[in-house]
């Protein structure tokens, strides 16, 4: 470890939303370890950020989840964990092949499951303040038509996060949550979101989804830069866009609340 220089690991942190985390990460002072399948694109990425370090990981194998966690122990052990590894896939929920349900539960779930059970421990053990940031979405509060496996897991996300935060302040652990619920950025996650043959229902609701996220989303650095003032702030709920997600969230509840059934509106 060098000086007191506190170090954050990042997952899916090849590009997108955990390329900016790292980026600006790195800004804030902090040693960075960038984790990521994608080993050319991981390179790239580790080489931009100066002292930059980086491991190809699959954030769906626990042996290498705790290889990752081991290595950032080496180097005194990780302050700031982002489980942020994630995908899209999209169509008729019936009509998605089962691997690609799998996927998405292995790679958006499994991924924050296994970076807890690789850091908490290690993190408990320190006994030093730290703080994990698992990615979700404004998507897992507000679930979509064509892209269920998404909205599945990402409520999943927000679910186990809550649980986490309790469970920790259970244990009087000096280990702090925060929820991360990104709206549109500029990202790759809708580059290959079909499972099997696209129906034209969804490849028009894809090519929308483009059109929307060029039009309107943030840029990586910029969405980053918000974050890691909520994390300054110590907020357990980060989410940067909130005007992507407060209107709608208000009227899912009502609808709700009165038992009017869902329409096919992304809103609910």
């Amino acid at each position: 470890m060098t000086g007191s220089q506190k170090l954050a690991v990042v997952t899916g942190a090849a590009n997108g939303i955990g390329a900016g985390l790292a980026r600006e990460a790195a800004r804030a002072g902090y040693r960075v370890l960038l984790a990521d399948c994608n080993e050319p694109a991981l390179a790239r990425t580790a080489a931009a950020i100066p002292g930059a370090e980086s491991r190809v990981t699959d954030v769906t194998d626990p042996i290498q989840m705790a290889a990752l966690a081991d290595h950032a122990e080496a180097l005194g052990g990780a302050d700031l964990l982002f489980n942020n590894a994630g995908v899209m896939t999209t169509g008729f929920s019936w009509e998605i092949p089962a691997a690609d349900w799998d996927r998405a539960i292995a790679i958006n779930i499994g991924g924050v499951l296994n970076g807890a059970r690789a850091f908490i421990p290690r993190m408990i053990a320190r006994g030093q303040p730290a703080r994990i940031v698992n990615t979700a979405s404004v998507g897992g509060f507000l679930p979509s038509p064509l892209m269920a496996p998404y909205s599945a897991t990402k409520f999943a996300i927000v679910a186990i996060t809550e649980a986490m935060q309790c469970e920790l302040e259970l244990l009087g652990a000096p280990i702090s949550i925060s929820l991360l619920a990104p709206g549109p950025v500029l990202s790759e996650i809708f580059a290959s979101p079909f499972g099997g043959d696209a129906h034209p229902a969804t490849e028009r609701f894809v090519e929308t989804m483009k059109e929307m996220t060029a039009l309107h989303g943030m840029g990586a650095d910029e969405f980053a830069a918000l974050v890691f003032q909520g994390i300054a702030r110590g907020d357990y709920w980060i989410i940067p866009q909130p005007e992507t997600l407060d209107p709608f969230l208000q009227a899912r509840h009502e609808m709700i609340r009165e038992r009017r059934r869902p329409t096919g509106a992304m809103t609910g």
